[in-house]
């Protein structure tokens, strides 16, 4: 069950991306992580990434110990949101293509254009365009019509994506997804726009009337910031876990936002223990290369090489957990 390898402190999770609909790169990421021991894998909540996900797992042919978890969130978090461009301000630059970590920007007939299958929320495009012509849109789902056709498709985990301020909008969600699926849930928090007191009550407040030890909560130290394999890239999470450890709840707590090969290490350093791992940005980006290969699952040579550096990855990170 997942909540073994979660008290058993196994458990590394791939976040495939919460906005990620790209179903080839899912299967891709998924076989290949699963190969390198990865046991728990974050999925945009869409039936056909769930599918992809699970023909992933099909082709390594391991199923033990492999679990699916989809992200849900609420208006506004930049997880569930895509990049817009407004053509009337466009100048067509390139600064937002040059910058975008998953391509989701391609040029059209002169024009920019937002590919929203692979855009998934960063908003680095944004902070770049100096003629402020990217916004974001929400692409947040309704729980009670999407979740309970991704549960008949067999789903071991729902995470909500509660950054926000709203705690009474947070709540009716959570409880929406409580009512369609009795599993284990999880809930990403990141300290930008809450303090540390509200923090904890916001967890308190969710898990109330659950059981003991059901409940992930995932310290998003900063939100899809991962990209670099530093101490200082990482160290958000691991304070913003110290906080969740220090309130003694009864619940599972995950790094994220920021984490990478050292995100473990620097916990058991500060001694925080974390029951896992979530990465998402570096563990995609180490083997980007191997991954835009179309014939990446049929090409063993390139395979194998991907399988080598994604290895390191998932067996340091399990190895410093314990």
């Amino acid at each position: 069950m997942i909540t073994d390898i979660l008290a058993q402190k196994r458990c590394f999770k791939l976040v495939c991306g919460a906005g990620n609909e790209d179903a080839a790169e899912v299967k891709k990421l998924v076989a290949l992580y699963s190969a390198a021991g990865c046991t728990l894998f974050d999925l945009c909540a869409k039936p056909e990434i769930v599918k992809a996900a699970k023909e992933g797992l099909e082709y390594t042919g391991i199923t033990q110990d492999r679990y699916l978890c989809v992200s849900l969130g609420i208006k506004g978090d930049p997880h569930v949101s895509k990049a817009c461009i407004d053509t009337a301000r466009c100048v067509a630059c390139g600064a937002c293509q040059a910058i975008c970590p998953r391509h989701a920007i391609q040029r059209t007939e002169g024009r920019l254009v937002v590919q929203n299958a692979l855009c998934i929320g960063c908003q680095r495009c944004i902070q770049a365009c100096q003629h402020k012509a990217i916004s974001a849109i929400s692409a947040a789902k309704d729980i009670k019509e999407v979740l309970p056709e991704l549960v008949a498709l067999g789903i071991d985990c729902v995470e909500l994506h509660a950054i926000g301020e709203n705690d009474d909008e947070i709540v009716e969600k959570w409880h929406d997804i409580s009512a369609c699926f009795d599993g284990v849930l999880s809930c990403c928090l990141d300290r930008s726009k809450l303090g540390n007191e509200r923090i904890i009550s916001r967890i308190q407040q969710l898990i109330k009337d659950r059981k003991e030890y059901s409940t992930i909560i995932q310290a998003d130290g900063a939100p899809m910031s991962g990209g670099k394999d530093d101490y200082k890239t990482t160290l958000q999470a691991i304070a913003h876990a110290e906080i969740i450890q220090n309130a003694k709840l009864p619940v599972f707590i995950l790094l994220s936002g920021g984490t990478n090969s050292k995100s473990a290490e620097l916990a058991k350093l500060c001694g925080i223990m974390p029951h896992g791992v979530a990465i998402g940005s570096y563990a995609r980006q180490i083997v980007k290369e191997y991954l835009d290969q179309d014939d990446f699952l049929e090409n063993t040579e390139s395979f194998n090489k991907a399988l080598n550096i994604a290895k390191q990855l998932v067996s340091k990170t399990l190895k410093d957990l314990q």
